[in-house]
């Protein structure tokens, strides 16, 4: 299943740029990138950092062009075929993450893989 292809732009807090405005370079909005499964109900969402201590991270979510940002707790549901835990949120509306493929990064895998056969990953190897 290939990853949403939802962007947007979060831009900077508005206490931030009457700082900036001081030293005359105004910051530059940062551009947001689903990270859920495409065809998902529900806002669009992207993991911005994490918090360890708390087991948690700090997720904007958006639909169309109005984001907010949430701590939410990560999903925790281990994926069956080894340890690794899904990267998402708990209670997210698509598929685990590990069922989740950037059709971006898998393109240009295959282009890297043509090119350079010898280097790509081969099954059970």
């Amino acid at each position: 299943m290939n990853q949403c292809t939802a962007v947007t732009l979060l831009p900077p807090p508005e206490f931030l740029v009457r700082l900036a405005a001081l030293g005359g370079s105004r910051p530059e909005a940062g551009a947001l990138l689903c990270e859920l499964a495409e065809h998902h109900e529900g806002r669009h969402a992207m993991a911005l950092w994490e918090d360890d201590a708390h087991r948690t991270a700090v997720w904007a979510r958006w639909s169309g062009e109005r984001a907010t940002l949430s701590e939410l707790a990560w999903c925790g549901v281990i994926d069956p075929r080894g340890e690794d835990a899904c990267g998402l949120f708990a209670g997210h509306p698509s598929a685990h993450d590990w069922a989740v493929a950037d059709p971006t990064l898998a393109a240009v895998d295959a282009v890297l893989a043509g090119k350079y056969p010898h280097l790509a990953p081969r099954d059970g190897v």
